[in-house]
């Protein structure tokens, strides 16, 4: 086994690297998972990888990997909300939890997943167990119109591995990508995806039509999955792979948004997304509009 001859074809730097078919990402990305490789070919996939960049054929044979090697969390009715955690707050409050709240008001089983990639920032685990939500122990089901959060350990410690990594290299490696695309649920699931640079967005895009996945995309709030609450952002849906335009995006940015805190810390957020919960403060209203993206996505899943 090993992994050398495919360091050797994405090796090359950013003009010589070859991009492997989805076969050989699967069964490249497969090694990696199961930690069959040594410290040495793990750095240096990471590192070829983190300036070649991955093509959607190779983030379909990672994600293909990933999902034969999850341990799937069942939702008990309703399509499965997902959404991917891993940035936190650096300037804004985070509101992946308030989002994840608004959903399962709604009637819809909520899966945050996530872990701590920034040691420096707020994350959405520490709000939801500000607000009572813990973090799984073990895979079981969700029910309809409740919140979960699952450790990435707890559905892939292969991927947690990999994830790691950047504490050593100080860089991102196609892990960060994964957890943003896979489907950690089992049965029909909305993926709400987001990117911090436009580069990703029509990758992110091209993945999930070769995935045949149903999703939501936008540029999401310093790389969480939350909608920025300044900005009106292009948003697109994909029903099981078929793209379908939701938003356009719209030009300006709010100085400031009604009701949101200027600190950032676990007990202000999590008091703040109490408040909104409890009419006591707006709801943002580009996460109202995405309550109601997701929401349109998942009628979409259960006509079908």
């Amino acid at each position: 086994m090993g992994i050398s001859h495919y360091i050797k074809e994405i090796g090359r730097g950013a003009r010589g690297a070859k991009p492997l078919d989805r076969e050989q990402a699967r069964d490249l990305f497969s090694q990696v998972l199961d930690g069959s490789i040594s410290d040495l070919e793990m750095g240096a996939f990471c590192l070829a990888m983190r300036i070649k960049g991955e093509t959607p054929e190779e983030m379909a044979g990672f994600l293909d990997a990933t999902h034969a090697r999850l341990a799937r969390i069942p939702s008990a009715g309703r399509p499965a909300v997902v959404l991917p955690s891993y940035n936190g707050a650096r300037k804004l409050p985070v509101l992946t939890p308030l989002l994840a709240l608004l959903l399962a008001r709604e009637g819809l089983p909520v899966l945050v997943h996530g872990a701590a990639t920034e040691s420096a920032r707020v994350l959405s685990s520490n709000v939801l167990a500000a607000l009572d939500v813990p973090p799984l122990r073990a895979v079981r089901p969700i029910a309809d119109g409740e919140v979960a959060f699952a450790p990435t350990e707890l559905l892939s410690p292969g991927l947690k591995r990999l994830l790691d990594v950047r504490r050593v290299v100080g860089l991102r490696n196609p892990g960060h990508s994964v957890v943003k695309l896979m489907q950690p649920c089992e049965g029909d699931s909305v993926v709400v995806g987001s990117y911090t640079h436009p580069a990703y967005a029509e990758s992110m895009a091209a993945t999930f039509e070769l995935m045949d996945m149903t999703a939501l995309l936008s540029r999401g709030l310093e790389g969480e999955s939350a909608a920025d609450p300044r900005r009106t952002a292009q948003v697109d849906g994909f029903v099981r792979g078929r793209r379908i335009p939701l938003q356009a995006q719209q030009p300006g940015t709010l100085s400031e948004v009604p009701g949101l805190p200027a600190e950032i810390d676990i007990a202000t957020t999590a008091d703040y997304t109490r408040r909104v919960l409890a009419g006591q403060a707006p709801v943002p209203e580009a996460i109202a509009q995405q309550v109601r993206q997701v929401l349109q996505l998942t009628h979409e899943l259960e006509r079908a």
